[in-house]
C-alpha cells in the first residue's frame, strides 16, 4: 500500500482569505499559560464578543503534529478567544523562520531544535506553545529509524559507525538520534547523515543506498508494512518527555502585540489538551490537510500533545546539540520558552 502526504502549497486558507509568500532562505518549538483574565474567553481586542476578529496567519508544514492548531479552528477555540487563523503551509523551518522574522506569519511550527539554532544564530525568537511531544515509549512512538529485515543492524547502539539518513541535517532528526545513541552506551557522533525526505527515505533504505532511515508518521507504518524493521525509537530513548515542536513567535510581537499573544496561547493550550483526550478528532483532522489513506490514517501513531514544556527533556536535547555541533553553546531555555 502506498501512503502519500500532500506536497506543501504556498499557501492553505482556513478562515479569510489572505495569500502570504514567504521570502528568504536561511538554514534553519511549560507554556506560561496562566489563563489570564475572567473565565469566559474574550476576544484579543478586548472589545467584547462583538468586536471583529483579529486576523493572524500561522505557518506550518501540514502533518500530524500540527493537529492541534487545526482542530483549534474547528472547534471553534481561535474564534472564542477573538482570533481569525489562517494556516499556510510551510515546508520546514528554512521557510517558517525567516517568514516569522520577516513579518509573513505571525506564529510558525517549528521543531525545537531550529529553534535552538536560531537563537544560536542571534535571531530573536521565542516559543508561545507547545506542539507535538514524544509518547515516550520506544516500539510505540511516530519516529523510528528503520532497515531492512536482514540487516546487521538490531538495536539503537549498532547505529554508531554507521549510515542513515535524516530528512534535515543538524536538526531535530539527527540530533535526536545521536542522544539516543550516546544514551545506549556507543557513539552517537561516530554516524554519517544522509539528508533524505521521509517520501524518499524507505527506497533508499530498501534499494540498498543507505542502510538506514529516519521515518515518522504515516511513513513509519508504511514502511514496516512493507517488511522494514525498526532498529531505534529516537525520539522515545532520547527523553521520555522530549518536546519535538512547538509554536513560536518574534520578540517584537510579544513586546508589541501581547493581548494577541495571549489569546493564541489560551487556545493552543486547550486545543492540546482538547487533542490528547480525543485522538478520533484528531485522526479526522489531518485527513482534511493530509492525503493519506482512510485505513492508514487510523493505524498511525499519534503525537502526545502536552500544553507544557518539558524544561528536563530540552535541557538533554540542548546538551546534545551542543555537544556534537549543532549550536555553539547550550541553549537558555528561559530565552527559548515561553515567559512565566
Amino acid at each position: 500500500m502506498t501512503t502519500h502526504i500532500a506536497d506543501p502549497r504556498p499557501s492553505t486558507r482556513l478562515g479569510t482569505r489572505r495569500r502570504f509568500i514567504a521570502v528568504l532562505g536561511v538554514t534553519s518549538l511549560a507554556l506560561g499559560l496562566a489563563a489570564c483574565g475572567s473565565d469566559e474567553p474574550t476576544n484579543a481586542t478586548g472589545n467584547g464578543d462583538d468586536a471583529e476578529l483579529e486576523q493572524v496567519t500561522v505557518g506550518a508544514i501540514p502533518i500530524g503534529d500540527v493537529a492541534p492548531l487545526h482542530v483549534a479552528i474547528s472547534e471553534g477555540f481561535f474564534e472564542e478567544e477573538g482570533l481569525e487563523v489562517e494556516i499556510v503551509n510551510t515546508t520546514g523551518g528554512a521557510v517558517a523562520v525567516p517568514g516569522v522574522v520577516a513579518g509573513d506569519y505571525d506564529f510558525a511550527f517549528g521543531n525545537t531544535v531550529s529553534l535552538m539554532v536560531a537563537r544560536d544564530q542571534g535571531l530573536p525568537l521565542r516559543y508561545v506553545s507547545n506542539g507535538a511531544t514524544t509518547t515516550g515509549e520506544p516500539g510505540a512512538d511516530f519516529a523510528a529509524v528503520v532497515a531492512p529485515e536482514d540487516s546487521e543492524l538490531h538495536e539503537t547502539a549498532d547505529l554508531s559507525g554507521e549510515q542513515t539518513s535524516s530528512n534535515n541535517l543538524n536538526n531535530i532528526g539527527d540530533t535526536a538520534i545521536r542522544l539516543a545513541v550516546d544514551e545506549a552506551g556507543a557513539d552517537g557522533a561516530d554516524i554519517e547523515f544522509v539528508e533524505l525526505a521521509f517520501g524518499e527515505a524507505e527506497a533508499a533504505v530498501t534499494n540498498g543506498n543507505v542502510s538506514s532511515a529516519l521515518l515518522l508518521e504515516p511513513y513509519l507504518t508504511a514502511a514496516l508494512d512493507h517488511g522494514l524493521k525498526p532498529i531505534a525509537w529516537p525520539y522515545a530513548e532520547a527523553h521520555p518527555d522530549l518536546d519535538i515542536g512547538g509554536y513560536f513567535t518574534s520578540e517584537e510581537t510579544l513586546a508589541d502585540r501581547p493581548d494577541t499573544v495571549e489569546a493564541f496561547q489560551r487556545a493552543m493550550e486547550r486545543s492540546l489538551e482538547f487533542s490528547q483526550d480525543n485522538p478520533e478528532v484528531v485522526r479526522e483532522v489531518i485527513g482534511t490537510y493530509a492525503t493519506i489513506d482512510e485505513e492508514m490514517l487510523e493505524r498511525i501513531t499519534l503525537p502526545r500533545f502536552s500544553s507544557e514544556f518539558s524544561r528536563e527533556g530540552l535541557s538533554v536535547l540542548g546538551e546534545a546539540a551542543a555537544r556534537h555541533g549543532v549550536i555553539s553553546e547550550e541553549p537558555n531555555l528561559d530565552e527559548l520558552l515561553p515567559p512565566q
